[in-house]
């Protein structure tokens, strides 16, 4: 195994839903600017989101639009139906759209009707809709839901999730996203799920999308990377969640927190391609610009050393 990850920032898009209060444009701007500088080669950026439900989101065209853009550095921009994908098409025609584009399942129809408002059945038609539409000038992720555990149904059986990541397979996905979306996952449940499906999709690069719901975040990622996942999400200051206006979940909702993963794996050996100070600057502005001191343990005590 490669001793070498790459880790999205997700501080932008996941983090900011769950705030209540948007945050203005230019702020947005600036940190995703920032992330650039820190030497992160994902960065999700957005989401195409009506805004009416995440109005946070309303100004997905305008950050697209005034952000710096790096050779090998890819912005993602989330997508839930067809709708959104035309208004990336319309981004990228108007030379400012997104290299990455996120299309969402719920492993349950519980979290479906809350988070998508449709079916399981229905919202892989719009999936199916939606790569046709993108017409492979995207790089497309597929994005899995609630894989280890729903806030409705309770535990989820890992055979849907496989099922839902050869799918995504089948329909051309570059990635495949596993979502802890509550945080429910133990380390051995992380390390089986991802070991069966690199197993059934040797090709297939998985990313771990944990949350530190109940504290097990970082202990999850280092199970995912000893099952061979190389691609992570994580936010600046662990904040993030479900949308702000759509209430699920209880407790610290919000994603791991960039800065203790990333010096976790620096620490241990596994190369990053981080610039530590500027994730030291980056993770400071971010608490500027929401107000308050976030989740970071590192922001506090400093990087570990190896």
């Amino acid at each position: 195994m490669s001793d070498a990850v790459t880790i999205c920032e997700c501080f932008a898009r996941d983090g900011l839903q769950h705030e209540p209060e948007p945050v203005p444009t230019a702020t947005k701007i600036a940190l995703l600017n920032a992330f650039a500088r820190t030497g992160f080669r994902r960065i999700e950026a957005t989401s195409y989101s009506h805004p009416a439900r995440v109005p946070g989101f309303s100004d997905a065209s305008e950050v697209l639009a005034g952000i710096d853009r790096h050779p090998g550095v890819a912005f993602k921009a989330t997508c839930p139906n067809p709708r959104a994908v035309e208004r990336a098409l319309a981004d990228l025609e108007a030379g400012h759209g997104a290299e990455e584009l996120s299309l969402l399942v719920s492993a349950t129809e519980a979290h479906t009707e809350r988070n998508l408002r449709t079916t399981r059945a229905g919202q892989w038609e719009r999936v199916t809709e939606m790569v046709k539409l993108a017409d492979g000038r995207f790089r497309l992720v597929g994005v899995v839901s609630v894989a280890f555990g729903c806030p409705f149904e309770g535990k989820v059986d890992p055979g849907r999730v496989a099922e839902d990541v050869a799918r995504f397979a089948d329909l051309g996905a570059s990635l495949v996203t596993l979502g802890d979306t509550t945080g429910v996952a133990t380390p051995g449940s992380v390390r089986a799920l991802y070991t069966r499906l690199s197993r059934e999709h040797p090709d297939l690069p998985l990313v771990a999308h944990l949350h530190n719901t109940r504290g097990t975040g970082i202990a999850n990622a280092v199970a995912a990377l000893e099952a061979g996942c190389r691609h992570f999400d994580s936010a600046m200051g662990g904040v993030g969640g479900h949308p702000a206006k759509i209430g699920y979940g209880a407790g610290l909702t919000g994603n791991v927190c960039t800065e203790d993963l990333a010096s976790l794996f620096a620490a241990m050996g596994v190369e990053t391609g981080l610039d530590l100070d500027q994730l030291a600057a980056a993770s400071a502005a971010c608490e500027e610009a929401l107000g308050r001191p976030l989740h970071s343990m590192v922001a506090r005590a400093g990087f570990a050393s190896a």
